[in-house]
């Protein structure tokens, strides 16, 4: 059985407010914060850089979270790079390649910029982009993206679920297209890791960018990158720990992931990100999909029933749901929210310009929902949107 109140007694904040901003980032849980603080206040050392036993406890709970996380991926710990975030994932894949005049990438229209501004910068260089076009729903025909491939793509990449409809590509379908035309896929899964089964093993794409902040529920300042086959890219970042020797101008990489990951890294936050993933693990993403999809949906039809609101996306959503108030500026509805209601939503475009601008609409008010939601909190919302609707337009 889903027990929602109990998992909510894990997260001390929502005694405060109706958190409904989760695509953005979500809570973080009781015990992956009593978890860096046990690094902070037991063995706190750095990671890879000493023979003394903090060093190799840290390293040993720094480890133990990248298994914690190849694990829940169905990947392999030497394939599993972490990073600060989503971006810097991707743009690790965007830099970590060579690219000559004339190569070719392909993404949408609706992508998160993180996953559209490495691409067009990249045209600089003489990168050929495509951005294909999706419906009024956000979804991509699989098929243009097909007919977009020539002879010199380099590289497919799309967001799995879109953050500002809340929409779902067809992934599997997507990475085999990718495989039948020898292109590598990057899946942007920030929306997904953590409500959605996610194996790499079943999935075989070459690149899975991945939040730790979001539905994985791990600490801000954290991210994933897995790669399929990490010998094939090249480090953005040299520096200390990222190397076997140094001879004056002369040098070795270690091998992946170490050679991905120079500098002190963000220690308590990987291992933070560990247990939150045990966390989310024990909960069944099986059974928080189910939730939050259960939740969004709901939120989508109430919040459609309601005089001058207009919900965005699909009927089939995932746990999005973008909408306007009347011609109201989303930034006013959402502040009238917080302050009435103390329900915290996003509001503007939502870091994906070109996914709004192909509505003809200058931004959204998004819900968004986690895990320790409640059905309870959609009714709040869809009553508070009301009175908005009826008292101010």
């Amino acid at each position: 059985m889903y027990d929602v109140q109990a998992i909510r007694k894990d997260f001390p904040v929502l005694e405060r407010v109706v958190y409904l901003d989760n695509a953005s980032t979500s809570q973080t849980p009781k015990p992956a914060v009593e978890a860096m603080n046990e690094y902070f206040f037991r063995y706190a050392g750095n990671y890879g850089r000493g023979a003394h036993r903090l060093a190799q406890q840290t390293t040993e709970h720094y480890e133990a979270a990248r298994e914690t996380v190849a694990d829940f991926f169905t990947s392999e710990p030497g394939n599993v790079i972490f990073t600060k975030n989503t971006t810097e994932s991707i743009n690790i894949v965007a830099h970590g390649q060579d690219w000559t005049p004339g190569d070719h990438v392909i993404t949408s229209m609706i992508e998160h910029h993180s996953n559209y501004l490495p691409w067009v910068a990249l045209r600089a260089r003489g990168v050929v982009l495509d951005l294909v076009e999706a419906n009024q729903e956000g979804i991509v025909d699989p098929s243009t993206i097909e007919t977009a491939i020539t002879d010199r793509t380099k590289l497919i990449t799309l967001s799995h679920v879109s953050n500002v409809f809340g929409s779902v590509q067809d992934i599997h379908r997507i990475v085999k297209i990718g495989r039948k035309n020898d292109v590598p896929v990057l899946i942007d899964a920030a929306q997904s890791a953590g409500h959605m089964d996610l194996s790499v093993k079943d999935l075989k794409c070459d690149y899975l960018a991945v939040p730790g902040h979001k539905g994985l529920l791990g600490p801000q300042g954290t991210g994933i990158l897995i790669l399929r086959n990490p010998e094939e890219l090249r480090p953005t970042t040299l520096g200390g720990g990222a190397v076997e020797w140094v001879r004056g101008c002369e040098y070795e990489l270690l091998e992946p992931p170490a050679r991905f990951e120079a500098g002190t890294p963000n220690i308590p936050g990987v291992i933070g990100l560990g247990r939150s993933v045990e966390y989310v693990s024990a909960l069944g993403v099986a059974n928080v999909e189910k939730h939050v999809v259960m939740l969004a949906r709901v939120a989508a039809q109430k919040l459609a029933e309601i005089d001058n609101v207009t919900v965005y996306g699909p009927k089939n959503r995932a746990a999005v749901v973008p909408f306007n108030v009347g011609e109201l500026n989303p930034h006013d509805v959402s502040m009238i929210l917080d302050e009435t209601s103390k329900i915290c939503t996003r509001s503007g475009y939502h870091c994906a310009m070109p996914a709004l601008q192909s509505l003809g609409i200058n931004g959204t008010v998004r819900a968004s929902f986690g895990a320790y939601n409640t059905a309870e909190e959609v009714d709040l919302l869809a009553g508070s949107v009301s009175l908005i609707a009826t008292s101010l337009v």
